[in-house]
């Protein structure tokens, strides 16, 4: 039994590991845009079939494939900052109507995706990889994987947040935006690179889960709830309460 609960633990903390990542990106953008994206699971799933894509169709390596996704999926947040948000924060759009216009993308960005690529679900062209033995635990290849591209990535995100001006001028928008402004911070700057950071890391949440789950259309979808929990659980706007809140709620993903 005590075998059984160690094996459970260690196959959840990969997803939490996913779920800690992606949900840095969600708490990123309600504390600096004050924009609660219920699109955000939607862009894992973009992430997840362009790696997909990438990796089968083109036959670019399933690494790189996750790369060049990230940057695909940072664009197209790029491309709605530029059509849909910037605009309702131009006319003060309320809290209601960006919630109402995130899910509308969520479903646009859905649907989108079973009209390219079907409802089926997919798998990356993976070769066979044998699980590793410790201890009398398996932890199969990918999820060790998962886990240690997750830990790199946050840690990167820590570096760029407190050792960087650009993660400086983060945090002081995200504490009164007002402020940030007069004290010559470049805000629709800040908006940019929240827009690439949130982007890259839910891209790269949602090709991760493809490494140790199958493609499909709904799978960001069915993490949303997860991840607004992790954002709640960990304080709204605090990225490394994201990441506690995220590992602490792997669970739920197995609700």
């Amino acid at each position: 039994m005590d075998s059984q609960i160690a094996q459970l633990i260690v196959n959840g903390v990969s997803v939490g590991a996913i779920i800690a990542l992606s949900a840095v990106g969600l708490t990123l953008t309600y504390g600096i845009l004050r924009l609660s994206n219920f699109a955000h699971g939607d862009f894992m799933t973009l992430g997840a079939y362009l790696t997909f894509w990438m990796n089968t169709a083109a036959g670019v390596n399933i690494w790189l494939a996750m790369v060049l996704s990230a940057i695909a999926t940072i664009a197209v947040s790029l491309l709605t900052e530029k059509i849909l948000w910037a605009p309702m924060r131009l006319q003060r759009a309320t809290s209601t109507t960006l919630i109402i216009i995130s899910i509308g993308l969520a479903l646009f960005i859905r649907n989108g995706i079973v009209l390219i690529w079907g409802g089926s679900n997919q798998r990356y062209n993976l070769p066979v990889a044998e699980a590793l033995a410790f201890g009398g635990i398996r932890i199969p290849f990918y999820n060790l994987i998962v886990i240690v591209l997750a830990v790199v990535t946050i840690a990167a995100l820590h570096y760029l947040l407190q050792n960087t001006k650009v993660g400086k001028a983060m945090r002081a928008v995200a504490d009164d935006i007002d402020l940030a402004r007069v004290t010559g911070i470049n805000v629709d700057r800040v908006v940019i690179w929240t827009w690439v950071i949130a982007g890259g890391m839910t891209a790269l949440g949602g090709s991760m889960l493809g490494l140790v789950e199958a493609v499909r259309p709904n799978m960001g979808w069915f993490l949303i709830l997860p991840l607004f929990a992790s954002v709640i659980l960990g304080g709204i706007g605090n990225p490394y309460g994201a990441i506690a809140g995220g590992a602490g709620d792997w669970h739920c993903s197995r609700a």
